[in-house]
C-alpha cells in the first residue's frame, strides 16, 4: 500500500557503488542510551501515582493535583508534531539531546528547595509538564532508531527493547516509590505528626534528587557519543528516500487502513495508561494497600515488557506474522480484562476475590496489552512505508495520549466511583481485537529489503 503512494525516485536506495549495507557493533550502545532515556521518562511520569497518599501528606496535594501530575504526560504530547518534524529534518542526535535537556530541566525544577508548599507544588507540576514534553521522543523514536541502526532481522527486537524500556520505567515507579517513601498508613492528615510528615517529604526529595542526577549523567553520555546515523546504512530500506513531512501527514490522514490500525492501538493503550496511572485508587475499595498496589502495577508492566521483547525477537525470526501475533495478544487482554472486571462483581458472579486473583488478572492485562506495542510499531511502519518511522509512530502515540488525556480529565470529575474504568478497558480491548481481525496486513518495507536488495 505504501509503495504505491510514492514516486519511483523516492524509493531509490542511497547506497552507491560498493557501499553495501553494513552493521556496526556500536548500534547496541546507541540502543542502550536511547532505552535509558525512555526508562527515565517513564519513571518520572509515574512518580506520583504509586505514592499519592504520601504526596498528599507531604505537600498537601489534592485529588485534582494527583490527577494533573499524571495528566501532564498526555498534555506534554501537544508539541508532538514539532518533535516529529525535528526528527525528520535533524535526525536522532539533535532530537535526543533536546529531549534530554528538557527532561533535565524538568527534573531539576522539581528539586528547587523552597519552603513555601504552594510554590513547591507549582515547581513540581512544571517539572512534570517538561518531562511530558519528552514523551514524544521516548515513545515514538524506537522504530526510527531500529531502522537507522539495525538490519532487517534485528529491527523488531530493537524496536521492542527501545519502546518497552519506557514502560519498564513506569513500572519501576510502582516499586521504587512505595519501597522508599513511607506511607501515612491511611491516617488522617490532621493526626500525622510533624516529624512523620518531614520524614515522608525527605524521602520523596531524595528520590527526586537521585532521578535528576541520573538524567544529568545520561545527558553527558549522549553529548559525548550518540551519532545521528551510522557511516553506512544497515539495509536498503534504511538508505531509501522517504516522503516529505507535509506529504507524510496527508498520506496518513487519507489512508483508512492506517487509521483503523491506529485506533486499534490508541484506544486500548490510551485507556490502559490512564487505568494503570490510578490503579492504586481503583484497588482501594478492595482493601489493597499502597505497597501491594505498587507490586501489582509493577509486575503487570514488567510482564508486558518481557513479552514485548520476546514477541519482537520471534517476529524477527519468523517474518510476516505481525497480525496473528496481535490477534493472539488482544484475545488474551480481552479475557484478562473481563476476568478482572467481573471479579469486582463477586457478589453477582461469585468469582473468588483474593489477592492472588487480583495479582494474576492485573498482570495478564499488562502482559498482553504492553506486549502489543512493539508489534504495532512494526506493523505501522510496514503498512505506510516509505513514510518516515518517526512521523508514523508520532501520529499514533499522539492519538493514544489524546484518549489517555480525555480519560484522566473525566477522572477529575468522576473520581469517586471508578468501576466503570474496568468496563472501558475490557470494551476497548475487544473493539481493537475486531479491528485487527478485519485489518488487511502488508509488508512494504520488508518487501524492499528482501526482494529489491536481492
Amino acid at each position: 500500500m505504501g509503495l504505491e503512494w510514492s514516486r519511483q525516485e523516492e524509493r531509490q536506495p542511497l547506497l552507491a557503488g560498493s557501499r553495501i549495507p553494513r552493521v556496526f557493533g556500536r548500534r547496541w550502545l546507541v540502543l542502550l542510551l536511547f532505552s535509558l532515556l525512555g526508562f527515565m521518562q517513564g519513571l518520572l511520569w509515574n512518580s506520583w501515582g504509586p505514592i499519592q497518599n504520601s504526596a498528599r501528606a507531604a505537600y498537601g496535594f489534592s485529588s485534582l493535583d494527583i490527577a494533573l501530575l499524571v495528566l501532564w504526560g498526555p498534555i506534554g504530547f501537544l508539541p508532538c508534531f514539532l518533535f516529529m518534524w525535528l526528527m525528520d529534518k535533524k535526525g536522532l542526535r539533535v532530537t535526543v539531546l533536546l529531549t534530554l535537556l528538557v527532561m533535565m530541566v524538568g527534573a531539576g525544577l522539581r528539586c528547587v528547595p523552597v519552603t513555601n508548599l504552594e510554590l513547591r507544588r507549582r515547581f513540581i507540576h512544571g517539572g512534570q509538564l517538561l518531562n511530558g514534553f519528552a514523551g514524544p521522543t521516548a515513545m515514538n523514536a524506537a522504530p526510527f532508531l531500529s531502522t537507522t541502526w539495525f538490519p532487517p532481522d534485528e529491527r523488531a527486537t530493537a524496536t521492542a527493547i527501545a519502546s518497552m524500556l519506557n514502560y519498564l520505567g513506569g513500572a519501576c515507579a510502582f516499586l521504587i516509590g512505595p519501597l522508599i517513601v513511607p506511607s501515612p498508613n491511611n491516617t488522617s492528615g490532621s493526626l500525622l505528626t510533624e516529624g512523620h510528615v518531614a520524614s515522608i517529604r525527605d524521602r520523596i526529595e531524595a528520590v527526586m534528587y537521585a532521578e535528576f542526577g541520573i538524567i544529568a549523567v545520561l545527558f553527558a553520555a549522549v553529548m559525548a557519543y550518540f551519532p545521528a546515523r551510522p557511516p553506512v546504512p544497515p539495509s536498503v530500506a534504511a538508505a531509501s528516500r522517504r516522503l516529505s513531512y507535509r506529504s507524510s501527514i496527508g498520506k496518513l490522514l487519507s489512508n483508512p487502513r492506517f487509521l483503523m490500525l491506529a485506533l486499534a492501538y490508541a484506544i486500548p493503550l490510551g485507556f490502559y495508561a490512564g487505568w494503570s496511572g490510578v490503579l492504586d485508587v481503583i484497588l482501594t475499595p478492595m482493601h489493597v494497600n499502597q505497597v501491594d498496589a505498587g507490586w501489582i502495577g509493577f509486575w503487570s508492566i514488567v510482564g508486558g515488557c518481557f513479552v514485548g521483547i520476546g514477541v519482537g525477537r520471534f517476529a524477527d525470526s519468523v517474518r510476516g506474522i505481525l497480525k496473528p501475533i496481535l490477534v493472539l495478544l488482544f484475545s488474551g487482554s480481552t479475557l484478562a480484562a473481563t476476568w478482572f472486571t467481573l471479579t469486582f462483581l463477586s457478589n453477582i458472579t461469585h468469582l473468588p476475590l483474593t489477592t492472588a486473583t487480583l495479582y494474576t488478572s492485573c498482570i495478564l492485562i499488562g502482559v498482553f496489552l504492553n506486549g502489543t506495542v512493539p508489534i504495532f510499531f512494526e506493523m505501522f511502519v510496514e503498512t505506510v512505508y516509505p513514510i518516515p518511522e518517526g512521523i508514523t509512530c508520532g501520529f499514533v502515540t499522539f492519538l493514544s495520549n489524546i484518549f489517555t488525556g480525555l480519560l484522566l480529565v473525566f477522572l477529575t470529575f468522576y473520581h469517586t466511583q471508578l468501576s466503570w474504568l474496568n468496563w472501558c478497558l475490557t470494551g476497548s480491548s475487544f473493539l481493537s481485537l475486531l479491528f485487527i481481525v478485519c485489518f488487511r496486513e502488508s509488508y512494504d518495507r520488508l518487501y524492499l529489503d528482501v526482494f529489491i536488495s536481492v
